[in-house]
């Protein structure tokens, strides 16, 4: 492939085909773990490397796949890479592992790896395929951040509060405590708030979509005057 194909790849990850804004899918685990920037990290991580791990199987067996099952032979994939991380999880995260809970093992049920798999990992080599996995998972966990880190600092007044769960003594270091004496906003860690959030994240990418649709449309002529592409 060449260096526009990947580039492809990578801006439809991060932003023009991202799995939380564009295709609207695995809001269950997004809207449930992102009321701390670490809870975010944590599951957006394992969702990563889900997504790379699964690309990258689907791809290498996709000749030998056939089509009546394929199927459930990706549902199996998944979930035996879903199965490992989970296991790592609990050996050396297992304080974070029991406060993100069910919705480790939810990721076996996340409809975007599931269709990265069928919609791009069954039809293309190895190397696009991981590419591919890393910048869709990178593009769900950014959202994953943002939303964190707006639902953590005005429910809490902090950002990457326990980091320690995963950073171990080098975290207790790391919180930052951003109003003192703040008693918090109860809405943007319940449900509702994360609804919200969510919304005001697509909302603010589809203002910023629109207006470079119309920058790109307008074109300044030479003389001075405007035209459109």
């Amino acid at each position: 492939m060449s260096n526009s194909s990947y580039r492809h790849i990578i801006n439809d990850g991060l932003w023009h085909n991202n799995p939380a804004l564009v295709q609207i899918l695995g809001l269950c685990p997004l809207l449930a773990v992102t009321n701390t920037v670490i809870n975010a990290l944590g599951l957006g991580l394992a969702t990563t490397v889900t997504l790379v791990a699964s690309n990258g199987t689907v791809s290498l067996i996709r000749r030998w796949v056939r089509p009546e099952i394929r199927i459930p032979v990706f549902v199996l994939i998944i979930a035996s890479i879903v199965t490992a991380i989970e296991l790592v999880m609990n050996a050396f995260f297992h304080e974070l592992y029991l406060i993100l809970g069910i919705f480790i093992p939810l990721i076996v049920t996340n409809c975007s790896i599931m269709a990265r798999a069928e919609s791009f990992a069954s039809k293309n080599p190895l190397l696009p395929s991981l590419t591919d996995g890393l910048f869709m998972g990178l593009g769900f966990t950014g959202v994953l951040l943002v939303l964190g880190a707006l639902r953590e600092s005005l429910g809490f007044g902090t950002l990457l509060a326990h980091a320690d769960l995963m950073f171990g003594e080098l975290g207790k270091a790391m919180t930052v405590t951003l109003w003192e004496n703040y008693r918090g906003y109860l809405l943007a860690v319940l449900p509702p708030g994360a609804f919200l959030g969510l919304g005001l994240i697509i909302a603010l990418k589809n203002v910023i979509d629109r207006r470079q649709a119309r920058k790109a449309e307008t074109v300044t002529a030479p003389g001075g005057e405007t035209a459109t592409a």
